[in-house]
């Protein structure tokens, strides 16, 4: 007796859900829809496709690996750094974090004096220091001149001069 019972609920429930309530709001929604009319616009028209030959003759060829990359010249005006002569302690730091600090003169060869982490390093004409293979050209007691040699954007290399100027030491009391 209980089975028939517990089956007459969901019915009670079902019908209860299926009332006219919202029959106004159904309405309503077919009147306002009646007149709505979409509006797609046509497709775009498909050209044909119509394939274009390569005929450059003599042009170069795009796909080509070889032609990938930045052309060298050939004139590469002879100048070139010495790759195997052995690097000098000073070479491994950047000009700019190199400090000039003295001139000193022995048998009338001017001497700088050279700061780099702490540590004071003698340099003189004709040795290497920064890394661009900079050959020291001239020390003054104003500044050590330094001939580096960079290289372009076509690979060349190319000759530019810096200088090292002197740092005013602070006088500590």
């Amino acid at each position: 007796m209980r089975a028939p019972a517990l089956l007459f609920v969901p019915l009670l429930i079902l019908a209860g859900c299926s009332s006219n309530e919202h029959e106004d709001l159904r309405q309503w929604m077919a009147e306002a829809s009646q007149n709505i009319k979409g509006r797609i616009p046509p497709l775009p028209e498909v050209r044909p496709y119509e394939p274009v030959p390569y005929d450059a003759g003599n042009l170069l060829e795009p796909f080509k690996p070889g032609k990938i990359g930045i052309e060298t010249k050939k004139s590469g005006g002879g100048l070139r750094p010495d790759l195997d002569r052995p690097r000098e302690p000073l070479e491994a730091y950047s000009l700019e974090s190199l400090r000039f600090v003295g001139v000193m003169v022995r048998k009338n060869i001017p001497y700088g004096v050279v700061q780099a982490d702490g540590a004071l390093y003698q340099v003189r004409a004709g040795r290497y220091m920064g890394q661009n293979y900079g050959v020291i050209v001239r020390i003054s007691d104003a500044e050590i001149v330094v001939k580096e040699l960079v290289q372009d954007p076509v690979g060349d290399w190319v000759e530019k001069e810096s200088s090292l100027q002197l740092q005013n030491q602070e006088v500590r009391k």
